[in-house]
């Protein structure tokens, strides 16, 4: 007559333990080593659902739509979307097929620094305008879709402002020139 075989079952705390799987009738480890795994169970399932919970709220390979304020360009308004937080200015006009004549958008960071820019997943063409903190045009450069090549302030700069391929050219607005508008200081009129 042969003896009941014992199935192994490995058990979440002697794993995290890092204990061998036992039968279970000998897997026993001290109470307060189980307290302890089943708090990191628990914790590890709440994080689970929240990451689940954040993902779902966050729409995938989608345009960010953003509060805007108006920019003057000589006679030309500009309807200027306002990236201002970290998150807003890493997805900036990703994933849009088209953006209206006179649209963009501006980057608002907190101290001037030399910024960067690429075209990774924006599928739209852009001109870039680094702007100092008076809306001056430091440099201007043209970015083409999915481009993963670097777009870099010539000074330091508080704002880049996106508008499609072109359009500073087009209005015959170069390095020098000053926007207007809300964000920027004013200087001696």
């Amino acid at each position: 007559m042969t003896s009941p075989t014992r199935t192994l079952t490995p058990s979440l705390c002697g794993l995290a333990a890092g204990l061998q799987p036992q039968p279970r009738e000998k897997c026993q480890l001290p109470p307060v080593a189980q307290r302890g795994c089943v708090r990191a169970m628990v914790l590890g399932v709440a994080l689970a659902s929240c990451i689940q919970w954040v993902n779902a709220q966050a729409p995938q390979n989608q345009p960010q739509q953003l509060p805007a304020i108006t920019l003057q360009a000589g006679m030309h308004n500009i309807r200027a979307q306002l990236a201002a937080t970290f998150e807003q200015r890493q997805t900036g006009l990703m994933f849009r097929r088209e953006m209206p004549a006179h649209e963009g958008m501006l980057f608002v960071f907190d101290e001037p620094s030399q910024q960067c820019f690429w075209m990774r997943n924006t599928l739209i063409p852009l001109t870039i305008a680094f702007l100092a903190d008076d809306g001056s045009i430091v440099n201007l450069a043209d970015m083409q879709p999915l481009s993963e090549q670097p777009h870099c302030s010539a000074a330091a700069v508080r704002y880049a402002l996106e508008m499609n391929l072109g359009w500073f050219a087009k209005r015959g607005i170069k390095p020098g020139f000053r926007l207007l508008g809300p964000p920027f200081k004013r200087t001696g009129s």
